[in-house]
């Protein structure tokens, strides 16, 4: 059989006679994502967070609801310009009806919103307010557990030449377990009849020769400070390239939904930056939390120390020992906790010899000479084994490493808050950053994981009210339909009649039925 030829359509003029007939709503689909990030929140609740900021009187301003919807925009479909976002709003339907603005209304220009967040949003809370806000409202529809939380830290590339820097000296900031550190360590001390020691490496203020006040600095380190960014902190680990950055030290749930994030220099170590975000995830979910995962980088004993205290359990992986394998290592060693001293594999005694200022306990050989592991255990003329007054706390964390429910947390881990970073960097613009400034990024990264949360939100409350609208249809229709169209597809044979529950046609219940399913 012959094929029938088609002769060439050409829509030349399509362009010039194109008219829209009826409104934005009939253009959106119902399953856009902008009808679920409508429908997961309250959006006016925005007006009762930035109702201080603007005055009573003068000419009316643009609506703040719309100013912070177009940001959400911005972040939550991955265009990480404002510039670019407006010019999208005003070809996008989709975007018009989430900002209720008419085909004829202007769209606000980019630079609106950047004006207002240096008069208006720059120095207040309201980006923490928003982030809060949407969290809250995951809580109360059950879809946050926090039981097990999982953390970790992720960088994100500064808007900063690598080239473009000066060398500085900054003082050592001192840590935040330091005062308690000291006070176990002269305790320690006295135990065993060593003289107690004094807090160093903190400024304090002094007097000269003359009786002018000076400022007497503690410890100091150099660093790379740029010149386009100085707030930013050069960043190097592992493969990742030399960069400045910014770091965000970040909490999530078993179900993704951010909890905490705190954004620090990129040159701050994850166990430092640690303590502040920790710290803000205490304060929102203090004694619901049963297990805190982090990975390996978190494995030391002040964290394990602060988990516990808190009454939670530190999940953590294994810590491989660093150094040479076939060398002899510290847990060769056996401890004797009756005379306070290690016993080498030749059976020779490290005794105790001091606690010094970062904690560590000193046990050391008298002497090595003629033992033939010498070379293998160490370089040096005698053996000494370091041990943290806190390393107990380590070691518990670890031995939670071989029970069952180790096993069945730990592994969730690269699906929660490895997966959180992946989506963020992908598709909501937290690999790179336009702003400048520690302030700003906070409030960037606040707005990033508050669109995860919010879109999550989103999704999974639509996906509940389409379950509860799929039992309705099934429980009310379905019975109406013919035994022969029972055996086949439901659009192959249709029944016009009226349903007496919903006064609906059989035709449009068959079409919710197949929408729904």
């Amino acid at each position: 059989m012959r094929k029938k030829r088609m002769a060439m359509t050409k829509r030349n003029n399509a362009k010039e006679f194109g008219f829209l007939l009826g409104t934005i709503e009939e253009y959106v689909p119902y399953n856009h994502l902008v009808r679920k990030l409508e429908d997961a929140i309250d959006w006016n609740f925005i007006y009762g967070k930035v109702k201080s900021l603007y005055s009573e009187f003068g000419r009316p301003s643009i609506d703040p609801v719309i100013l912070f919807k177009m940001i959400f925009i911005n972040y939550s479909f991955g265009i990480n310009s404002m510039r670019k976002t407006c010019e999208e709003i005003k070809v996008n339907l989709a975007y018009r009806w989430f900002l209720g603005i008419s085909l004829d209304e202007a769209v606000p220009n980019y630079s609106t919103w950047s004006q207002n967040y240096i008069r208006r949003y720059g120095d207040s809370e309201v980006f923490n307010e928003i982030f809060d806000h949407i969290l809250e409202q995951a809580i109360r529809k059950g879809y946050v557990d926090v039981s097990a939380v999982f953390g970790d830290s992720t960088h994100q590339k500064a808007s900063a030449n690598k080239r473009k820097a000066n060398d500085k000296e900054v003082e050592i900031t001192r840590k935040v377990y330091e005062e308690e550190l000291l006070n176990e360590i002269n305790e320690d001390r006295a135990k065993h009849n060593k003289k107690e020691l004094k807090e160093v490496g903190k400024t304090e203020l002094d007097f000269d020769a003359e009786g002018q006040e000076i400022e007497v600095k503690g410890e100091t380190k150099h660093i790379k400070e740029s010149t386009t960014d100085p707030e930013s902190g050069l960043y190097h680990k592992g493969e990742h390239e030399k960069c400045f950055a910014y770091s965000h030290q970040t909490f999530c749930d078993k179900n993704n939904f951010v909890l905490a994030s705190v954004t620090v220099p990129g040159n701050v170590h994850d166990s430092v930056s640690f303590y502040e975000a920790y710290n803000v995830l205490e304060e929102k979910f203090k004694d619901r939390i049963k297990n805190v995962c982090l990975d390996a980088g978190y494995n030391v004993g002040h964290i394990c120390r602060a988990i516990y205290k808190n009454g939670e359990q530190p999940v953590l992986p294994y810590h491989r020992p660093m150094g040479e394998k076939k060398a002899i290592r510290k847990a060769d060693f056996q401890y004797d906790e009756e005379s306070d001293s290690y016993i080498c594999p030749q059976g020779c005694i490290l005794e105790y010899v001091t606690t010094n200022r970062d904690g560590y306990r000193q046990y050391r050989c008298k002497s090595c000479e003629g033992c033939p592991l010498k070379d293998a255990c160490t370089k040096k003329a005698t053996k000494t084994i370091f041990v943290h007054i806190w390393e107990h706390y380590r070691k518990e964390a670890d031995e939670y490493r071989h029970t069952k429910e180790w096993k069945e947390i730990y592994p969730l881990r690269k699906e929660t808050i490895e997966r959180v970073f992946g989506d963020a960097k992908e598709n909501h613009g937290l690999r790179y950053t336009r702003v400048r400034g520690l302030k700003k990024n906070q409030h960037q990264a606040l707005i990033i994981f508050a669109c995860h949360n919010l879109k999550k939100l989103g999704i999974w409350k639509w996906r509940d009210e389409r379950k509860i609208s799929f039992s309705f249809v099934k429980f009310c229709h379905i019975s109406r339909l013919d035994s022969e169209v029972r055996k086949k597809p439901p659009f192959l044979k249709l029944r016009f009649q009226k349903c007496g529950f919903c006064q609906q046609s059989e035709k449009d219940q068959l079409l919710m039925l197949i929408l729904f399913i």
